[in-house]
C-alpha cells in the first residue's frame, strides 16, 4: 500500500508546523549549548575588538556558534549560514531569542573572524574545558593533588605526544606546474598594462598559444623521462623571465608618466612571489637539484612548505606542521609550524605546558621513538616521568627477569600511545583536517585550532555524561547500603562497616 500527495495538493500555506510546540531538551544542540564555554570566548573574542571604532560588532555566541557548526556539519562557509537560516535548534546554539528567517551574518565575514581568533585563542577553550573536567573528577573523587607539607605534588597522569601535517587543499606541487602557474599568471599581468596603456604599439610578444601547447603535450605523457622534464622547465623559465622584463618595462613607462602605483595590491605581492619562484627554480635548474630552502610550492598560498613524513601514503606532505600533546582525550596544539622540524624538540615545552595546566607533572610519557632523543631522556629522569621507550645499552638484568605483570603493563602502556593516533585520525576522516580550504597563513591557523576545539568538545561532551551516570550511580548504591544497615543490621552498621559507595565510586 502506498500514498501520494500532489504537488498541485500541496501549498506551503496548508504545511504544519511544530512551531507551537517546545524545544526538545534531548536534541543535540541543545545538550551541546550546555556545555560549550560561552563567557570565556566572549572575553577573548572581545579582547581582540576595538572598543571606540567601528561598526557594533557580531555577538561571540553567534561567530562561536557558527564555526562549531561548519566543523561538525563539514559545511562551506556559505552552507553554514544557509544551514542556521534553516534549523530552529541551531538558532538556539548560536543564542537567538527566536526563529527568523534573516542570516545572522554574511558569509564572507567568516574570513575576518578566522583572522581575529588563532591557535592561542582556541588553546585558552581547550584549556578551559580540561579545567572543567578536572574539577569534576576531583570534586568526584574528593583528592588533592598537593600536599599539607607544601611539598612539590608527586607525578600523576599520563600524557601522549606525536605531530602530525595539516594538508592544504592544493593541487600536488611539481616544478613544470609551478612554472606554468607563473607564467599563466604574469601573462594577465601584461594584458592588463597594456589595456592601461591605451593599447599603444604592438603588444609583447609571450608565445602564450606555442606554449599551451607545449605544456599540455608535456603534461599528458604518463612516462616522462629527465630530459623531457628539464627541457620543459627551460621553456618555461625563459616565458617567466621575458615576462617579467615586459611588466617591467611597462612599469618603467608608467614610472616617466608620474603614474607609479598602477598595480593593485594583490599584484604587487603576486610579482614579489613570482620572482622569488624563478629565482628558486633557476638556482635548481643550474645545479641540477630538486630541493631549495624555504621552497615555495604553490604561488597562491607560498607560505605553504614541504613537509618531509616518510609515510607509506605519500613521502612528502605540504600544510602546516603540528606538534600535538593528547591529555585524558583533549587535544593540545602546542607548536605549529609551516616549516619542517624536528619534533622531539616539543617535548619539554609540552610536559611544561601540563605541569602549568596540572600544577604537576604526569607520571608517564607516551611517544614513539623519534621522542626518546638522550636529551630528552635525561631531561624527564630528572623529573622523575617516565617514558615509553626501550633504554638505551645493554639490557639489565632486572628488566630481563621481570614477571610477565610487568611485561603486559609496560606493553598496555606503549600500546596506548595509538590514542592519539586515532585523534589525527578522527580529525582527518570526520573534520577534513588534511583538506584545509583556507588561503591565508592566519585563516589556515584558525581553521585547524577550530577542528581540534570541536573535537575536544565532543570528548567533554562523552566524558560529562559519562561523569554523571557514575555519580548517579554511586547515589544510588549508597541509597542502598543505608536502607540495608538500617533495616538488616542497625544504625551501628554506618559507623563501623567500611563505606561500599565510597569505595566503588573511588575504583570505577
Amino acid at each position: 500500500m502506498t500514498s501520494y500527495t500532489s504537488d498541485k495538493q500541496l501549498t506551503i500555506e496548508g504545511f504544519e508546523t511544530p512551531f507551537y510546540n517546545n524545544l526538545l531538551p534531548t536534541n543535540r544542540w541543545v545538550k551541546l549549548s550546555q556545555i560549550v564555554p560561552w563567557d570565556k570566548f566572549a572575553s577573548v573574542y572581545l579582547s581582540v575588538m576595538k572598543i571606540d571604532k567601528g561598526r557594533p560588532s557580531i555577538s561571540p555566541r553567534i561567530v562561536l556558534g557558527a564555526l562549531i557548526i561548519k566543523h561538525m556539519e563539514n559545511l562551506d562557509d556559505r552552507g553554514v549560514i544557509a544551514a542556521i537560516q534553516e534549523n530552529i535548534y541551531m538558532q538556539y546554539f548560536v543564542g537567538l531569542s527566536g526563529f527568523t528567517t534573516d542570516p545572522v551574518f554574511a558569509p564572507s565575514l567568516f574570513v575576518e573572524i578566522r583572522k581575529r581568533i588563532g591557535n592561542k585563542e582556541f588553546d585558552l577553550l581547550n584549556v578551559e574545558l580540561i579545567k572543567s573536567l578536572s574539577q569534576q573528577k576531583d570534586e568526584r573523587h574528593n583528592k588533592k593533588n598537593k600536599k599539607e607539607d607544601g611539598e612539590e605534588p608527586k607525578n600523576k597522569g599520563k600524557m601522549q605526544a606525536d605531530a602530525t601535517v595539516a594538508d592544504q587543499y592544493i593541487t600536488y606541487p611539481t616544478d613544470s606546474g609551478t612554472l606554468n602557474e607563473c607564467r599563466k599568471h604574469l601573462e594577465k599581468i601584461i594584458d592588463r598594462l597594456y589595456d592601461l596603456d591605451g593599447k599603444q604599439g604592438v603588444k609583447p610578444r609571450t608565445y602564450r598559444r606555442n606554449m599551451n601547447r607545449a605544456y599540455l603535450s608535456y603534461s599528458k605523457k604518463r612516462n616522462k623521462s629527465k630530459l623531457i622534464h628539464r627541457k620543459m622547465n627551460r621553456k618555461l623559465l625563459e616565458c617567466v623571465k621575458r615576462n617579467l622584463k615586459h611588466i617591467d618595462n611597462y612599469l618603467d613607462q608608467f614610472e616617466l608618466k608620474n603614474e607609479s602605483f598602477v598595480l593593485t595590491r594583490k599584484e604587487q605581492h603576486m610579482m614579489f612571489v613570482i620572482r622569488e619562484v624563478y629565482n628558486q627554480q633557476k638556482v635548481m635548474y643550474d645545479n641540477n637539484t630538486h630541493s631549495h630552502a624555504h621552497r615555495i610550492v604553490n604561488i597562491y598560498q607560498p607560505h605553504v612548505r614541504v613537509i618531509p613524513r616518510g609515510k607509506a601514503k605519500a613521502k612528502t606532505e605540504f600544510g602546516s606542521k603540528l606538534g600535538v600533546s593528547l591529555d585524558a582525550g583533549f587535544a593540545r596544539i602546542d607548536t605549529f609550524s609551516w616549516d619542517a622540524y624536528h619534533e622531539g624538540k616539543d617535548l619539554e615545552k609540552q610536559v611544561e605546558s601540563y605541569k602549568k595546566l596540572h600544577g604537576h607533572y604526569p607520571e608517564l610519557v607516551q611517544v614513539d621513538k623519534i621522542y626518546a632523543t638522550r636529551g630528552n631522556r635525561k631531561w624527564l629522569k630528572k623529573r622523575g616521568i617516565r617514558i615509553t621507550a626501550k633504554a638505551v645499552g645493554r639490557p639489565r638484568k632486572d628488566l630481563i627477569n621481570q614477571s610477565n605483570y610487568h611485561k603486559r603493563k609496560l606493553k598496555k602502556e606503549a600500546t596506548e600511545r595509538n590514542h592519539i593516533e586515532g585523534k589525527f585520525g578522527q580529525g582527518k576522516n570526520g573534520y577534513n583536517l588534511n583538506k584545509i580550504r583556507a588561503k591565508l597563513r592566519e585563516t589556515s591557523e584558525s581553521w585547524v585550532a577550530c577542528i581540534f576545539f570541536v573535537m575536544n568538545l565532543i570528548n567533554y561532551q562523552k566524558k560529562s555524561a559519562a561523569f554523571s551516570f557514575l555519580s548517579q550511580i554511586g547515589i544510588l548504591i549508597k541509597n542502598i547500603v543505608d536502607v540495608v544497615c538500617e533495616n538488616l543490621i542497625g544504625e551501628q552498621c554506618r559507623d563501623t562497616q567500611p563505606a561500599i559507595y565510597l569505595n566503588y565510586a573511588s575504583t570505577s
